[in-house]
């Protein structure tokens, strides 16, 4: 028994009173059950696994693989001069190979190569910023007034393509959308001004502009729902754009010859397009050359004609065309028609010559022979690419206003152009050039 003296009791002499106090039970402490050797070494080892998953996981993410070097708000460019000035001078010039004509946005210019997407000084040529990947490029175009790019990579339900999209801002580099899905290699970009669609041999992918798939069109990978798409088996030849409406040729198991259908760009239910209508063509070498509200023309290589169709699918009316043979004999590079467009016109390159178009119902207007590309306004006028130069052109009836001879340092191919500010871009094959 454990006792407490009762100290006042002794100070007044009194026998101590001692007190019996209950025994306190003292509880041992647990042992570790880490405490052994055996078990520090396996906690070590278990936080080693941890450390080498997580650096093997960041190793071969995504955000390992990408380089994202972005710059603030781009500078204000040089007033625009008020006609074409009388002499141009090479400014710089930079690798674009993926890229088919200039992406000129914003207060900026974008190449693409290999990997890489640049935002460069459109008077310079200097580098503001950078997306890089460790995948290569399929292409890059301007879409939402953004530069638009697709990389190659498996989709997501395992097909090989170039099935890894994204936008980014022109000036800043800052990346406003990404998605993966499952566009064909050898995908080609066309758009309008609310969605871009991507051309593929069997299929075709719509986005909106946060990349939010708004309908795919054909031979869908891993059909969950079948019994959606309007035929099946077929091929495609060419795309356009306008309107919120996509048209495409078709060749189709069992058809006679081509067919020409327009669907909406976004249909009611995703999983199922929305035909417009889809009409029969005569022969087997139908090529679509654009589309402009209602209207979509087609050049029917057989007959040696542009067919207009209007909004129900019916032919409104037929034009000669005289172009060599060797013109509209394959289907355009990745399925997207070479034109370019003004407020009042489309402008098709043929391939050999200039088709100017009426931007209200695509009725041609005139025709320039010798072109190397399409036209664009560049410092408020027309200028169109032509052998040793550039030739400034009365939109009106194609008159030739003057020429500016341009060393292409023997480059004699196509040529695309763009313009940004007093600027103007040549695409030269995969070099991009730009003159002031």
């Amino acid at each position: 028994m454990i006792g407490v003296e009762d100290v006042l009791a002794a100070a007044s002499g009194a026998a101590p009173i001692v007190r019996s106090q209950p025994r306190r039970h003292v509880q041992r402490a647990r042992r570790s059950p880490w405490s052994r050797p055996r078990d520090k070494v396996i906690a070590v080892l278990i936080a080693v696994a941890v450390v080498a998953v997580g650096v093997t996981v960041w190793a071969n993410s995504e955000s390992r693989a990408t380089i994202s070097e972005t710059a603030g708000p781009a500078p204000a460019l040089p007033e625009v001069p008020a006609a074409v000035p009388a002499q141009l001078s090479e400014l710089w010039q930079a690798p674009s190979g993926a890229a088919p004509e200039p992406i000129a946005a914003g207060k900026s210019v974008v190449t693409a190569d290999g990997g890489e997407l640049a935002g460069r000084d459109p008077l310079t040529g200097q580098v503001r910023w950078r997306y890089a990947r460790d995948l290569q490029l399929c292409t890059a175009a301007e879409g939402w007034s953004r530069a638009v790019a697709l990389f190659r990579k498996d989709g997501l339900r395992g097909e090989t393509g170039c099935s890894e999209v994204i936008a980014l801002d022109p000036d800043t580099g800052h990346r406003e959308a990404q998605r993966t899905g499952s566009a064909q290699l050898g995908a080609g970009l066309v758009a309008d001004s609310s969605y871009v669609t991507a051309f593929g041999h069997t299929l075709l992918n719509t986005w909106r502009d946060d990349l939010v798939e708004t309908v795919e069109y054909g031979q869908v990978p891993a059909l969950v729902n079948p019994g959606k798409q309007p035929r099946t088996g077929c091929t495609y030849g060419s795309v356009a754009m306008a309107s919120s409406r996509v048209g495409v040729i078709e060749r189709c198991p069992g058809d006679p010859g081509d067919r020409l259908t327009v669907y909406r760009a976004a249909p009611k239910d995703a999983d199922q397009p929305q035909v417009s209508f889809s009409t029969l063509l005569p022969g087997v070498s139908g090529r679509l050359v654009a589309m402009s509200g209602d209207y979509v023309a087609v050049a029917l290589a057989d007959q040696k004609q542009l067919v207009l169709y209007g909004a129900d699918g019916n032919e409104v009316s037929a034009y000669p065309l005289d172009l060599p043979p060797e013109d509209l004999a394959n289907d355009p590079a990745n399925g997207i028609p070479v034109t370019s467009s003004t407020p009042s016109t489309v402008y098709w390159f043929t391939g050999s010559k200039l088709v100017a178009l009426s931007r209200d119902n695509l009725t041609p207007k005139w025709t320039l022979s010798s072109a190397l590309g399409p036209g664009v306004l560049f410092d408020h006028q027309l200028v169109v690419p032509i052998q040793g130069g550039l030739a400034v052109l009365n939109e009106q009836d194609g008159s030739t206003i003057r020429t500016l001879g341009i060393d292409r340092h023997g480059y004699t191919g196509p040529v695309r152009l763009a313009a940004i500010g007093p600027v103007l871009l040549e695409q030269r094959g995969q070099t991009l050039v730009a003159l002031r």
